[in-house]
């Protein structure tokens, strides 16, 4: 997974400009509260996945950012190598450039009711193609539904708001404790074992509920905060008031400030599978089944795409 982000990072990078897609902030900033967390951070560096990354102590973080002010914060992983957009205008953007630039056909409000190679039968009629990349998200109930459900895949729904500018501005997307013990690059880490005890004990509530903390700002000042996670093959439509409050709980603890205004809030979901972080299956010689199945879909889609499309032509 850490492969396929690093090349979907480098894609990004690539295709941004190319698409007039702004990259809002650069690099990431875990605050971390705990000693047992510092630990954490501290077997991290030693891995490969640190490239980009140091330490920083409480006092180089409030001097770069004053509007930090968490009493707690101990220390901070700073990285260097993250790239973000705001989804939902860079898709738009990204669709519109491929259009123009790269002779790509978009058909919208189409349904795909069945693939017969070399004929794709659809709700506005055929359509031929030699090869097919079915990408369902988490739609499990249409094409090959036989072949989805042998891998167990279920859906995650969670959280967000938008919340009002603090301020000033963040030097980068900022997580927290509660992310190192979710995460898998820091949470496989034999140093997170005693960090997910005190976890547990201090904040269970947050555990229950999949809350961790991720912070990213707008061109406007504004913050994007999340997230929670539930897991349903129907996940409820509503919104919980009791989470968000858990996920802004750990925001004004993360960052020593009360938090602004809620401008927005939503719910999101997401194809899942306990055992994967990508679905990928072969139905037919020439059709390709690619999903990703862990939420991180912007951070490792390129990469997968650029798999799916080399096995087709192989």
């Amino acid at each position: 997974m850490w492969a396929r982000a690093c090349r979907t990072r480098a894609i990004w990078a690539e295709v941004a400009p190319a698409a007039n897609i702004p990259i809002l902030q650069q690099g990431l900033w875990m605050l971390v509260r705990r000693p047992e967390s510092v630990g954490v951070l501290e077997a991290f560096l030693e891995t490969e996945m640190a490239v980009g990354c140091r330490l920083l102590t409480a006092a180089e973080a409030r001097r770069r950012c004053p509007g930090l002010s968490a009493p707690d914060m101990l220390a901070v992983l700073e990285s260097t190598t993250e790239l973000r957009v705001e989804s939902r205008e860079a898709i738009p953007r990204l669709a519109s450039w491929l259009t123009e630039f790269h002779d790509i056909t978009f058909v919208r409000s189409t349904a795909v009711l069945g693939i017969d190679v070399p004929l794709l039968h659809t709700s506005r009629g055929e359509v031929h193609a030699e090869r097919v990349a079915v990408c369902p998200g988490d739609d499990f109930n249409a094409l090959y539904s036989e072949r989805l459900r042998a891998y167990s895949v279920t859906r995650c729904k969670l959280q967000m708001l938008r919340l009002a500018s603090p301020g000033f501005r963040l030097p980068a997307v900022l997580m927290s404790d509660l992310g190192l013990a979710r995460y898998a690059g820091y949470a496989a880490l034999n140093a997170a074992t005693p960090l997910k005890a005190r976890l547990a004990s201090e904040q269970p509530e947050h555990l229950k509920h999949g809350v961790h903390l991720i912070v990213a700002q707008s061109a406007d000042g504004s913050l994007v905060i999340g997230d929670s996670h539930h897991y349903a093959a129907t996940p409820d439509p509503f919104s919980s008031d009791a989470v968000d409050g858990l996920i802004l709980e750990e925001f004004r603890a993360a960052l020593g400030i009360t938090p602004p205004p809620v401008l927005e809030r939503w719910i999101g979901t997401y194809a899942t599978a306990g055992d994967r972080s990508v679905l990928l299956d072969a139905p037919h010689p020439h059709v390709r089944i690619a999903t990703v199945t862990s939420g991180a879909g912007a951070s490792t889609g390129f990469a997968v795409g650029e798999e799916v499309i080399a096995s087709l032509f192989t």
